[in-house]
Parts: C-alpha cells; sequence; structure tokens
C-alpha cells in the first residue's frame, strides 16, 4: 500500500470512528455539536488540510488535499462553522501581522471562533467599491457605522472580518480598509433573513459606533481592496473538490430518484444524466487545478471565477431538473406529508435560486472570466468584482 493509501485508509478510519451521529436539531445544541467536531478534528491534528502546520493546519501536499476532501465529503461529518475559514484566513496568512496570526487562526480552525464576512451592503453588492460603511479614526480605535446585509452565520459569528470606507465619500476602491470587528461589541446588531426556503440562511449587521481598534485592521489604512480580491478568489475556490465529491453523492441520489420514478427509460432523462455526470466530473478536476495552483501561486487567481460559475450553475440545473421527475410532487414542501423524499429536492432548488448571486454573481464572474483569463477588452463601467454575502 502507498504512503497515500495509507493516509486515506487512516483518514476514513479516523472519520468513521469519531463520526458525531445525527445532527441535532435544535439550534443551540447544533452549533455545539459542530463546535465539538471541529475541536475534535484539530486536537487530532485532521484539520486544516492545506493551512501551515504553525498555525494548526495539516500543510498536505496536493495528492493529500484532494484524498482529504473526496474522504471528507464522503463521510457526511459537519463541515467548516462560519465562513472565515475557506476566505479570511487565507488573507490573514497572505496580510496579517504576526500577532493576528497568532491570535486569531487557532481558534478559528478549532472552532472556538465563528467567523462571518461582511462585505455586501444594501446600496454596494456586485458593485462592491460603493460600500457606504464608514470608520472614522479617532486615536488608536476605529468608529463604524454602517449596515451589511447577505450575511452568512453573523448570527453565531464571534468575529466579523468586514469592509469599511475609510477615505472620502468618492474614493471608491481607494478608500476602503480590511477590519476584524468583535460581534458582540457594543453597537453590534443581527437580524436574520428568511429566504424562499423558510430557513434563515443570511442575516443583516447594524454597526452604530462601533469602536474597533487600529490593531485589528488587516493591512493598511485605505490599503483593504487588494485583501478583497484575495478574500474573493479564496471564496470562490474554497471547498472546490468538496463541491465535487458533495454533488457527486447528489448525482447518485438523483440518479436512484430517476429509477424511482420510472423515468429512466426515456432516453432524453438518459442523456440528461449522463451530461451530469460528465460536468460532476469537470467539476473534480477542476477542483484538483485550483488547489493545484493554491498551492503553486500562493492564490487561486481569476480562473475560480470559472469553477465557481461552473458550480452554481450545475447546481440550479440539477435541481431543475429534478423538479422535473418529481412532476406534480415538485410543488410540495418539507412539511407537506406526501413530499417526496421529505421535500429535499424542492428545499434545494428554492435554496439555488440564490446560487448565481452568492459570493459575486454570475454576471461579475463572466466579467472577470472575460477580462481577467480571456484578455478580452474591460468594460469601463462594470465593476471588475463583487459579491452579495
Amino acid at each position: 500500500m502507498s504512503s497515500a493509501d495509507d493516509f486515506r485508509a487512516g483518514l476514513r478510519a479516523f472519520l468513521t470512528d469519531h463520526h458525531p451521529g445525527r445532527r441535532p436539531k435544535d439550534p443551540v445544541a447544533r452549533l455545539a455539536w459542530q463546535k465539538a467536531w471541529l475541536a475534535t478534528l484539530f486536537d487530532a491534528g485532521y484539520a486544516g488540510p492545506g493551512w501551515p502546520r504553525e498555525y494548526g493546519g495539516m500543510d498536505l501536499d496536493f495528492a493529500r488535499q484532494v484524498i482529504y476532501q473526496e474522504e471528507y465529503a464522503g463521510a457526511r461529518v459537519p463541515g467548516p462553522l462560519g465562513t472565515g475559514l475557506g476566505i479570511a484566513a487565507p488573507t490573514l496568512i497572505a496580510y496579517g501581522t504576526p500577532e493576528q496570526k497568532e491570535r486569531f487562526l487557532r481558534p478559528m480552525l478549532r472552532g472556538d471562533s465563528v467567523w462571518a464576512q461582511g462585505y455586501s451592503e444594501p446600496e454596494a453588492g456586485s458593485d462592491l467599491s460603493a460600500l457606504r460603511t464608514t470608520a472614522r479614526r479617532e486615536g488608536d480605535e476605529y468608529v463604524v457605522n454602517g449596515q451589511k446585509v447577505w450575511n452568512s452565520s453573523a448570527d453565531i459569528a464571534d468575529v466579523l472580518f468586514t469592509l469599511v470606507r475609510t477615505g472620502p465619500p468618492d474614493s471608491r476602491q481607494d478608500g476602503i480598509s480590511y477590519l476584524l470587528i468583535d460581534a458582540h461589541a457594543p453597537g453590534v446588531g443581527v437580524r436574520p433573513l428568511r429566504d424562499l426556503t423558510g430557513d434563515a440562511h443570511f442575516c443583516e449587521i447594524f454597526l452604530d459606533d462601533v469602536r474597533v481598534p487600529v490593531a485589528d485592521r488587516v493591512g493598511p489604512e485605505n490599503g483593504g481592496w487588494p485583501l478583497v480580491r484575495t478574500s474573493l478568489g479564496h471564496e470562490r475556490a474554497a471547498g472546490a473538490m468538496n463541491q465535487a465529491a458533495l454533488y457527486r453523492r447528489v448525482l447518485d441520489e438523483l440518479v436512484e430518484l430517476a429509477h424511482e420514478r420510472g423515468a429512466t427509460a426515456d432516453p432524453l432523462v438518459r442523456d440528461r444524466l449522463a451530461d451530469f455526470e460528465i460536468r460532476v466530473t469537470i467539476m473534480r478536476l477542476t477542483g484538483m487545478r485550483t488547489i493545484a495552483d493554491i498551492m503553486a501561486k500562493g492564490e487561486p487567481g481569476p480562473a475560480s471565477s470559472t469553477a465557481r460559475l461552473f458550480i452554481v450553475t450545475f447546481e440550479q440545473e440539477l435541481h431543475e431538473f429534478a423538479l422535473e421527475l418529481l412532476g406534480p410532487y415538485g410543488i410540495l414542501g418539507r412539511h407537506d406529508p406526501h413530499a417526496v423524499q421529505r421535500g429535499r429536492w424542492v428545499w434545494g432548488f428554492l435554496r439555488t435560486r440564490a446560487s448565481t448571486i452568492g459570493a459575486g454573481t454570475a454576471e461579475i464572474q463572466r466579467n472577470t472570466i472575460a477580462e481577467q483569463v480571456l484578455g478580452l477588452p474591460r468594460d469601463p463601467v462594470t465593476p471588475t468584482t463583487g459579491r452579495a454575502r
């Protein structure tokens, strides 16, 4: 057995032997359950496959990172809490001070500290450089005022990694700074937002005279825009292999649904399933390329937009097809006693309506691909980066 095979076997055994069991329904119990799992991973040396060892990670080579993502997704164990691990952590590792790295990275990886992103605003989503949240410096502190929206995990967060305007109102990207804000500080308010699924996956954040130490600014004042691009690139690349492994399983379950509905005799149905099979394979290969780029260059680069765009359009089309297979049952929600598989496909369809908006709209991804990957002329009017999370 090769060393890579040994690693796969050891990881699989660990994930099996330490599986945390069924996810609790109660939100408080579920949060504690997930934190306990992340601590178990960290303490056993199985957290942060691509993180440097000095910050508690595994610092795996390319082949083992691929194995890790495949095995982790296949084990059906909890994923990371918040949005910090895949977005804020790479930014801190690249731009943070030694004190910031020592203070923040290990607790984030272990799940002791949950991070949430504060980028988008009611008037600044895709055009992120138009953000209005201000940070006025008073001595060794900033006084922050503004509002953020479409924030995942802000309701359970301990730290908000946030973009604020420290320059003049018309300074666009030249006046933006990157602040780490204590989510429990006076003046921070969080309100859940209910979405199409009936759940509250997002929040809006209100910042009212929130005082933030200057020491919690990452990078230079008014120099946050390069950090934004690092964050967004890693967000679009984060979990690419994990997503591929996830949708490998989901596609298998969709094939089972087609069999159950008696639809596989239809050659058009088989053709669609074959197309999804091809795209899952492409997704896996793209994820491998992304990992290789990060390991070689330290950044996923603009090509991460291709992976992001590919995944979000795929998951939308897959769930649309699932509802076609369900026919009239495709209008029944999770709580209807007649819903097929407890309405999971309907829930997935509703959830993925937002897929082409979050982490930068599909339109923004296409612009990035056109300008930075294909080298086409830049549109002087269209923002070059953006987000909606």
